[in-house]
């Protein structure tokens, strides 16, 4: 069968599908040294996987948004209204407490996390018919990213996804963990099963399809359900999401286009391009958490500020825009466009 790549066989691999089985293998032969990489040099741990890939990924969307010529105009009131509404948002959560605010922003981020690997699987689906393959393979990746979240909530973690204490009020419900194990493997048993059948029975098998939901069983249960570790979950969590997201923008908004469609991102296509694509992506996330040490955070480098309290009501707000205005943005700017006739 014609394998549904996005780019090709060797680029998505490296890029796209590899992340979670590459950290994994590091994980597992370099668990000790890792640990110590962590306890010794935190603050290049950081760098790295927050600020140059976690951060990093969020500024990619300008490539898709924001930069393209027209793009704002066409949709105005989408592009000016959602950071508006961010910012407003936040403010307006942060009224009944920082610890309110950042555990509405965490369930947005899981969100968003959610519906990402959803729509990685439903771009390497786009060439099978809509049917109750489809339906197993929708319900999988739901069952990979939903179980552990689940777990999480129930049973305390030793990392967060913001703050301590963000997911705190929803352990008070019932105990719920035993049952939704069993769906758990019970799903990822008959997709396993399926995918078995269907390739027997068709002699066809979706290359990328299976390795994207593969790849987000093993991210999404060992970084959360069996590690129990800050920098592994870390590891995981932002490598197997932000690397992809990057991938994708580059390849479909760059790379793919024709130079009349790229017009001023014509210089970004080329060799040097790709570097230079890198290197505005980090010079966006660098600076925005500098704002966040210097301002809020002060724990990798402080210029002792002293912010006020009613000043960082709408400051941390301010801050998150750029985050909650990509997650947000992230609901339209991936839909097809309705056919007309």
């Amino acid at each position: 069968m014609k394998q549904p790549w996005i780019q090709n066989a060797k680029t998505d691999w490296w890029f796209i599908l590899s992340p979670p089985f590459l950290v994994l293998l590091i994980i597992f032969f370099f668990q000790t040294q890792i640990q110590e990489l962590e306890n010794t040099y935190s603050f290049y741990t950081w760098l790295f996987l927050i600020v140059f890939v976690d951060v990093a990924h969020v500024y990619s969307t300008l490539f898709k948004t924001y930069f393209v010529k027209g793009e704002v105009q066409k949709k105005k009131l989408l592009y000016i209204g959602i950071p508006v509404i961010s910012w407003g948002i936040g403010i307006f959560l942060f009224q009944w407490g920082s610890l309110t605010f950042w555990s509405v922003l965490a369930l947005v981020a899981v969100f968003h996390f959610i519906r990402q690997q959803y729509g990685f699987m439903r771009i390497y689906a786009r060439f099978e018919p809509n049917s109750w393959s489809k339906k197993i393979d929708e319900v999988a990746v739901y069952a990979a990213t939903i179980y552990p979240m689940l777990y999480w909530f129930k049973t305390p973690r030793a990392f967060t996804w913001f703050v301590n204490n963000e997911f705190e009020w929803l352990q008070h419900l019932p105990d719920y963990v035993g049952c939704i194990t069993v769906m758990y493997f019970g799903i990822l048993i008959l997709w396993g099963c399926k995918t078995v059948f269907e390739t027997v029975k068709t002699g066809k098998f979706n290359i990328p399809k299976t390795a994207l939901i593969t790849g987000t069983y093993l991210s999404w249960y060992f970084g959360i359900v069996y590690f129990n570790n800050d920098l592994l979950f870390t590891f995981l969590n932002v490598i197997s999401h932000g690397v992809p997201y990057i991938a994708l923008i580059y390849i479909r908004e760059i790379k793919q286009r024709d130079h009349n469609q790229l017009d001023r991102l014509l210089i970004f296509k080329s060799l040097i391009g790709i570097f230079l694509f890198i290197g505005v992506i980090l010079g966006f996330a660098f600076l925005e958490e500098f704002l966040w040490e210097t301002l809020v955070w002060n724990e990798h480098f402080s210029l002792n500020l002293n912010i006020s309290e009613n000043l960082l009501q709408f400051l941390v707000p301010l801050l998150v825009v750029p985050q909650l205005t990509h997650y947000l943005l992230d609901g339209f700017i991936w839909r097809k466009p309705k056919k007309v006739g």
